[in-house]
């Protein structure tokens, strides 16, 4: 039996489908969890809370259209409740123990071999750090690309920008997050 598509399950929840709903749950939580903790510079609380609330208008549907591809428009509502917490509350860097970044980490990119997991925990918080030093319009780019595996056309939809900024936006992130990075990285080579 053939897997459906988002856009077959979002159609079937548009129509009351709960089992359909449940599918795209069980899709994306994890992948939508671990880009709103990193984009909320780890707080797992406020991204769990995210999570819940983006889920929740994915329930009510009210602007999604059916001829447009489901995963952006699920990013677009997570990324636009991410701004509107960091609006209405300053989001203060988690300062978190290795250990519970590298454990959601396993929950959400697979095991780590065993060097992997050595350079993740010289490297993690000092990565974390540093994405929280980026500005939003950066952090958002470069957190969907690399984290979310995103196409650059992907996030332009998501975001609702021109391709032309979404690629300069992701150049500036990555110059200024190897600026931020480079005493790390001396300090590893």
């Amino acid at each position: 039996m053939q897997e459906r598509s988002d856009e077959q399950l979002m159609a079937a929840v548009q129509i009351g489908d709960q089992v359909a709903f449940a599918a795209l749950v069980t899709r994306h939580h994890g992948p939508l969890l671990g880009y709103l903790y990193r984009l909320v510079g780890g707080d797992r609380h406020l991204a769990e809370d995210l999570v819940q609330e983006t889920l929740l208008h994915v329930l009510r549907q009210r602007t999604y259209q059916a001829h447009r591809p489901f995963k952006p428009w699920l990013y677009m509502i997570a990324t636009n409740l991410a701004r509107d917490s960091f609006k209405s509350a300053a989001v203060r860097t988690s300062r978190r123990a290795c250990h519970e970044e590298e454990a959601m980490l396993h929950l959400y990119d697979g095991e780590p071999s065993p060097e992997e997991h050595a350079l993740a925990a010289e490297l993690g918080s000092e990565v974390r750090v540093a994405l929280t030093q980026l500005g939003e319009a950066y952090r958002v780019v470069v957190v969907l690309r690399f984290y979310q595996g995103f196409s650059l056309q992907e996030i332009a939809e998501t975001l609702h920008i021109p391709l032309g900024t979404v690629k300069s936006r992701l150049s500036v992130g990555v110059h200024r997050l190897r600026i931020l990075l480079a005493p790390a990285q001396k300090g590893v080579d």
